[in-house]
């Protein structure tokens, strides 16, 4: 029996055929040819000052020193940045997958990060986490566009032996503006303080004990909600946390001035 969505999806296609959002041929959202155009980024920096390069997105000795000076744990082990958002390419993928509520966009934006993942030899992560929304922004949008991500990540980056994905592990307890909107960084900071926790009891929460770690997020720009999951995570004793991103957008505020 043929059910309701692939009716409605048929004729959506007949009113509204797809075509490849950069060359507008083809019946898919990013054709094949298009998809092989994308670069991936050959360097990785440290995720903390995005001044020194590092091999596979680690931190830098100097932001390492500050992190030990102040006795902090390190939120993020390591930070992979897919592709870079200037240009009109990939700032226009992401833009559809999240404003214009694109699904399907979650499948080629998929593939990028697990080309990027093999790219930079990050270590196979024992569990992948989605960055997750509050419960109201969800319901405006639809769906969880990290989540989605993270899906795509769980199944395909091992073949065949998928990395389980767990979704609702973090949770957003407060409603705040969207990081998009505040241009300051300590206030991007300020937005998302303690406003992550992990659901369900002490047993559910044994769960990250030890593990590796991969979180996954469409865009960052200061870092800053990672960082947040991250710290979170370790503070759980998540042996390790990884991080990776479409594309991280600059912001006006030197690097120097960040603070951790």
């Amino acid at each position: 029996m043929i059910g309701f969505s692939t009716i409605e999806k048929y004729f959506l296609d007949i009113l509204f055929p797809v075509t490849c959002l950069l060359c507008r041929e083809g019946g898919e959202w990013i054709c094949p040819g298009c998809l092989d155009k994308i670069k991936l980024l050959v360097n990785q920096v440290c995720p903390y000052c995005e001044n020194n390069v590092t091999g596979s997105g680690t931190i830098c000795r100097p932001c390492k020193e500050k992190f030990l000076s102040k006795n902090a744990a390190i939120p993020l082990d390591n930070l992979i940045t897919s592709a870079t958002y200037r240009g009109k390419n990939i700032s226009h993928l992401i833009h559809t997958y999240k404003y214009d509520f694109v699904r399907d966009m979650s499948i080629p934006l998929g593939q990028i990060l697990v080309k990027s993942i093999l790219k930079n030899n990050l270590p196979l992560p024992d569990l992948i986490i989605p960055i997750p929304l509050h419960p109201r922004r969800q319901r405006w949008r639809g769906f969880n566009q990290s989540e989605l991500l993270a899906d795509y990540i769980s199944e395909h980056l091992t073949a065949g032996f998928p990395i389980p994905a767990l979704k609702n592990f973090i949770v957003r307890t407060r409603y705040t503006k969207p990081q998009m909107k505040i241009k300051s960084y300590q206030a991007r900071k300020e937005n998302i303080k303690n406003i992550f926790n992990i659901s369900g009891d002490k047993s559910a929460r044994s769960i990250i004990k030890n593990k590796t770690i991969l979180l996954v997020d469409d865009i960052a720009t200061t870092g800053a909600t990672l960082f947040e999951c991250g710290k979170m995570l370790k503070k759980h004793d998540a042996r390790s946390v990884m991080g990776i991103v479409i594309a991280r957008q600059e912001i006006s505020t030197p690097k120097s001035a960040l603070t951790f």
